[in-house]
């Protein structure tokens, strides 16, 4: 997957060479190059804001350097037609659902906005999608863009090294993770629950998602309604003591 990232911050984007996206980026498995949107501009102070018309607070994200930067990026990579993804509050709300879609496209090109917005013809005449990652507003777009290159890699295959951990995220099947442990055995009075340490696979199991049902029923019930368990899933919760209220 190729990923292009359009910003006026391009050193914001250094923990992209960390940890596994960085040995993603060095297999291959992930390709991101940053653009620095200074350098689509023509006057010489690389304005790329200006103050609204009508009137208003702070300044408005200019359209001319965002339509050269997407053509320069088209022409740099040809034979692709990326998905122009605006990170917006007012975009469609990242889930591990959307991460995973966005994971088919072998190109995505991520447009960081600033200041008080971007100009609405980038919306109208460039994005194809607008994604925000929380019902919330940030200084600039280039924290989302950095979660939504994090969430979608995940599902590249080979990225992370144990699929396996992937598919038990929390939300890969509408649910929260289960706790988790490991050594020592015993810290500071807290002890690992025992079935972890019984060795039997098949209770281990189904403790887990046990666990995964009663914390999506107290945490996100949002997710997970008492009423929408099946019967195996009531007697799981009752064979490890837990609440299905």
């Amino acid at each position: 997957m190729r990923v292009d990232i359009v910003t006026i911050f391009p050193e914001a984007f250094a923990p992209l060479d960390l940890s596994i996206l960085r040995r993603a980026r060095e297999r291959g498995l992930l390709e991101v190059v940053v653009w620095d949107l200074r350098e689509f501009t023509t006057d010489r102070h690389r304005q790329v804001d200006d103050s609204p018309f009508g009137g208003g607070a702070g300044m408005v994200m200019k359209p001319e350097p965002f339509f050269a930067a997407v053509e320069a990026i088209r022409a740099a990579a040809p034979g692709t037609s990326p998905r122009v993804i605006l990170t917006s509050p007012q975009g469609e709300r990242l889930t591990h659902a959307v991460a995973r879609r966005l994971a088919d496209e072998p190109h995505l090109l991520l447009l960081c906005g600033h200041y008080e917005g971007i100009d609405e013809r980038v919306r109208d005449g460039l994005s194809t999608d607008e994604i925000s990652i929380g019902d919330y507003v940030l200084t600039g777009g280039e924290l989302p863009a950095m979660v939504i290159v994090d969430a979608v890699a995940r599902f590249i295959p080979g990225v992370v090294g144990d699929a396996q951990s992937v598919a038990l995220d929390s939300f890969a099947e509408g649910l929260l993770d289960y706790p988790q442990y490991t050594r020592p055995a015993e810290f500071r009075g807290m002890r690992v629950p025992d079935v972890l340490l019984s060795g039997d696979h098949d209770v281990i199991r189904r403790w887990r998602h046990a666990q995964r049902l009663h914390r999506t029923l107290v945490r996100r019930p949002d997710l997970l309604r008492a009423e929408a368990l099946s019967a195996e899933d009531r007697r799981l919760l009752e064979e490890f003591g837990l609440d299905s209220a």
